[in-house]
């Protein structure tokens, strides 16, 4: 077993270089940290081990080596995003990803209108279809 390859856990995010993204809003969260490389970054925000909310994406800092944990992503309303060159963003895929598997049970995406047009209703709501 000891030669079995390990997932990388930055198969769970989707990496656009030279980006940063600015928080607008305030009550947006962010924890930084030193850390040497983007895969312990990466595992971190997955598990949003030791974060005190949910990890939607990181930044890393190359030049500083410091990993930028953030509460939202490039598609959260009061984020603006930032050319920068010492940044490369890391999106989890759950959060961006506009596709829906099976029942679309998991699905974390934003879009909230059926392929037909008919804006989606919450689960716990029987208004105005009832299930």
């Amino acid at each position: 077993e000891g030669n079995l390859k390990k997932r990388n856990p930055l198969h769970d995010f989707k990496k656009t270089g030279e980006l940063m993204l600015i928080k607008v809003n305030k009550t947006l969260e962010v924890k930084t940290k030193l850390l040497n490389t983007t895969e312990q970054c990466a595992k971190r925000c997955s598990r949003s081990k030791g974060l005190s909310f949910t990890c939607k994406a990181f930044a890393y800092d190359r030049v500083t080596k410091r990993c930028h944990w953030l509460s939202f992503n490039s598609l959260t309303n009061g984020v603006r995003k930032k050319q920068d060159h010492a940044f490369d963003l890391y999106e989890k895929k759950d959060y961006v990803r506009n596709c829906i598997i099976g029942k679309g049970a998991d699905y974390k995406g934003t879009i909230s209108i059926t392929k037909s047009g008919i804006q989606c209703q919450a689960w716990n709501s029987m208004i105005p279809h009832e299930h």
